[in-house]
């Protein structure tokens, strides 16, 4: 599966973040900031959307790659940079992430927001076994994924294991959803040397709304 073409729609039909995550942000600062050549770094992105996270990386000089299934998203990830950023280096392609078109050992970095929780729990499974693939011995996966609680969790229709088409909460009427038991997260980051992992809650009104895991991973 890898990406639903309801994304396709949500690009063309309102806006979309122009800004990272603090979670993002603080991801890159702790691993990379201290380089001295960041040229030497190239990051990849797995469902980067209109690409927020892809600007913010170029700016800070790293070399920047993503995988998007969103023909409107890749377009306007690429005008955002060739606008904002002139001379930034890497690629934008439009594609099915469950199969990276790189070499093994490739990046230094991996960044995941909310892109694989789109898939059911095997092809979750799959998907990072393939980013464990392109990177290089001792890169990094970043990954940030609903967690079971999140509002509209177990509502809808049932696609599989934790997976639905939710009904209501912040991923109605954007495809399928996979939420994440903690339990899980040893299965899905099985190939990775270690990994580490926190929580980021937002409520509203007292209402639990979203409900995510941070995961950081390493190869």
């Amino acid at each position: 599966m890898a990406w639903d073409d309801v994304w396709e729609r949500v690009f063309t039909s309102q806006e979309w973040g122009k800004y990272p995550g603090e979670d993002v942000i603080r991801f890159i600062a702790r691993n990379f900031y201290q380089l001295e050549d960041r040229r030497s770094v190239k990051i990849l992105e797995i469902g980067s959307g209109p690409g927020a996270n892809l600007w913010f990386l170029a700016r800070e000089g790293f070399d920047v790659y993503a995988i998007e299934g969103s023909p409107s998203g890749v377009e306007q990830a690429k005008a955002r940079l060739d606008k904002e950023l002139p001379g930034w280096r890497g690629e934008v392609l439009c594609g099915d992430f469950s199969s990276l078109p790189y070499d093994s050992e490739t990046f230094d970095a991996v960044i995941d927001v909310e892109a694989v929780t789109c898939n059911p729990f095997a092809e979750s499974v799959a998907i990072y076994k393939e980013v464990h693939r392109v990177l290089k011995p001792g890169g990094k996966l970043y990954s940030r994924t609903f967690a079971k609680g999140t509002l509209g969790d177990e509502t809808g229709e049932k696609i599989s294991h934790n997976c639905y088409l939710t009904d209501t909460g912040p991923t109605a009427g954007k495809g399928p959803t996979r939420f994440t038991a903690e339990d899980e997260i040893a299965q899905l980051l099985a190939p990775f040397s270690s990994f580490s992992f926190g929580e980021l809650a937002r409520s509203e009104d007292q209402v639990l709304i979203t409900k995510e895991w941070c995961m950081t991973a390493v190869k």
